[in-house]
């Protein structure tokens, strides 16, 4: 089965989950990072070698400061735990986003992971954590201004050596959990031509047999790159 090289999830449904349970909206999102582990199992498994995990966006900020400040604490605590198993398997972790907005003992967390795994190359996992799309390109416009690049000189691959994602490849498969068709601005120029599978199956739920329909579907299609 032809694999993606690059897989990206928007990780969604996790809030509905817990509420159809009669939960917490952040009982959601522990279900749903507790998901994660088996998703990266499955796909390093598989022979994927990127991940990107779309965890927290720009706009996740105007949620309640309650919940807001439950995820962090859930990030750092699930990268403390679980970044030892992941440098053992071989992962590297990098960080996508504005990471100076983020509370300091959070940053050390990521900070830390980042450094323990950076030798490694069986796969890379990417963290959109503070993560939106337009603000990646504003601010790789910005770093080009600031460093007086000539407008002549500037063109695609130069522009992306100044993304967050600045190395990486770009997207081969979006996938996008809960039920929502759109891509909410993630990855807006890694995913021009990324093949895209939504499901309506909320990520708490989303399994390796889903995973693998994903796959299985995107192995099927005739990738085109502007052509006919």
């Amino acid at each position: 089965m032809r694999l993606p090289n690059h897989v990206a999830i928007i990780m969604d449904g996790n809030g509905r989950w817990a509420e159809k349970r009669g939960l917490p909206r952040l009982a959601g999102h522990r279900a749903g990072v507790e998901r994660i582990r088996s998703i990266i199992k499955y796909l390093d498994e598989s022979g994927v070698k990127y991940l990107t995990l779309y965890s927290f966006s720009t706009e996740n900020w105007n949620r309640p400061e309650e919940e807001v400040q439950g995820l962090f604490s859930l990030l750092e605590e699930t990268i403390d735990k679980e970044t030892p198993e992941l440098n053992r398997r071989g992962a590297k972790i990098r960080h996508l986003g504005r990471m100076e907005e983020l509370p300091e003992e959070l940053q050390q967390s990521i900070n830390r992971a980042i450094s323990l795994t950076h030798n490694n190359t069986r796969m890379v996992i990417s963290l959109a954590f503070n993560y939106g799309g337009r603000t990646e390109i504003m601010d790789a416009v910005r770093r080009l201004i600031d460093e007086g690049i000539p407008s002549k000189d500037v063109n695609e691959d130069l522009l992306g050596k100044y993304l967050y994602t600045a190395g990486l490849p770009d997207v081969d498969l979006v996938i996008r959990t809960g039920g929502e068709k759109r891509i909410s601005n993630f990855l807006m120029w890694q995913s021009a031509y990324s093949e895209l599978y939504f499901t309506k199956v909320l990520w708490p739920d989303f399994n390796s047999r889903h995973l693998a329909r994903a796959l299985k579907s995107y192995s099927i299609r005739q990738r085109r790159f502007g052509g006919v």
